[in-house]
C-alpha cells in the first residue's frame, strides 16, 4: 500500500467519481468492468467535496442481539473502535450489513458514531446498511448507505479488517476510496498519481466534441469531424 499524500488526496478530489473510473479505463483497462459499485446509495451530504481516504472493513448485524455477552461483547467494540484508530488517515469506513433481507434493520450510524469516527480521522461511510440521525452526523462526515431508517436496534458489530462486499464492490481493508453522490470506486495504489492527469486529458478530448455539438448547425458531420479531433488530443 502507498500512503495518501495531501497532494494526491487534493488531486483527487478535484474529481468525481464517474471521471475516476473513466481515467481508470485508460491507465487501467483491466479494471473497466469492475472495482465499483454497482447497486444504488443513499448519499446523505452530495454537497460535500469527493471523499478519498483508506479504507477500514467491517461487518455489523442489526435485526438480533449479538452472540457475544458481556466481557467478549466489549473486546469485540473495543477491539473495532481501535483498528478504526490505527493505519493510515484519513480513513473511510466500508460497512457489510450481514442481515440479508433485513439488512438495514438498525443502524450503526448517527450523531454518536459519526463524531467518534470523525475524530479518528474517518472522513465517512459506505455501506449496504443503513444511516439516521442526519441532521446531527458530524460536519463534513459523508455517508453512502442503502437506506435511511430510525432506529439503532441490536446493531453491533461482528468482524473488522476483513475483506467486505457492499454495493456489489469488494473492498479490502488498505484499498484507496474515491466515492461522491454517484458510488464508490477502488483506486488502485499503483495506478493512483497517473488518474489526475488520464482525466484532464479525457476532459481535452470530451471537450472537442461538446463544443461542436452546442454549436448551431450541429449535425452527423460535425460529429464525426470532432470524433476525428478529440483523437488528435494527446
Amino acid at each position: 500500500m502507498t500512503q495518501l499524500s495531501e497532494d494526491l488526496m487534493a488531486d483527487l478530489q478535484t474529481l468525481d467519481t464517474p471521471t475516476v473510473c473513466n481515467a481508470l479505463e485508460l491507465v487501467a483497462p483491466e479494471r473497466r468492468g469492475h472495482g465499483y459499485t454497482v447497486n444504488p446509495l443513499v448519499c446523505t451530504r452530495p454537497g460535500l467535496p469527493a471523499l478519498v481516504a483508506v479504507a477500514r472493513t467491517a461487518c455489523i448485524r442489526a435485526a438480533h442481539p449479538g452472540d457475544l455477552k458481556g466481557k467478549e461483547a466489549r473486546q469485540m467494540n473495543e477491539g473495532y473502535y481501535a483498528y478504526v484508530d490505527e493505519g493510515p488517515k484519513p480513513s473511510v469506513m466500508v460497512i457489510q450489513d450481514l442481515d440479508g433481507t433485513q439488512r438495514g434493520y438498525g443502524s450503526w450510524w448517527g450523531e454518536v458514531n459519526s463524531n467518534i469516527h470523525k475524530g479518528f480521522g474517518c472522513l465517512g461511510v459506505i455501506t449496504d446498511g443503513s444511516v439516521r440521525d442526519l441532521p446531527d452526523i458530524a460536519d463534513g462526515f459523508q455517508m453512502l448507505a442503502d437506506r435511511v431508517g430510525p432506529s439503532h436496534a441490536f446493531v453491533h458489530p461482528v468482524s473488522f479488517g476483513q475483506p467486505v462486499t457492499v454495493a456489489g464492490l469488494a473492498v479490502r481493508s488498505g484499498d484507496l476510496v474515491h466515492a461522491d453522490q454517484h458510488g464508490a470506486v477502488i483506486v488502485p495504489w499503483e495506478v493512483a498519481t497517473e488518474v489526475k492527469a488520464a482525466a484532464d486529458l479525457i476532459a481535452r478530448r470530451e471537450r472537442v466534441i461538446i463544443s461542436a455539438a452546442q454549436e448551431e448547425g450541429f449535425d452527423m458531420a460535425r460529429l464525426r469531424k470532432a470524433w476525428g479531433g478529440a483523437a488528435e488530443v494527446h
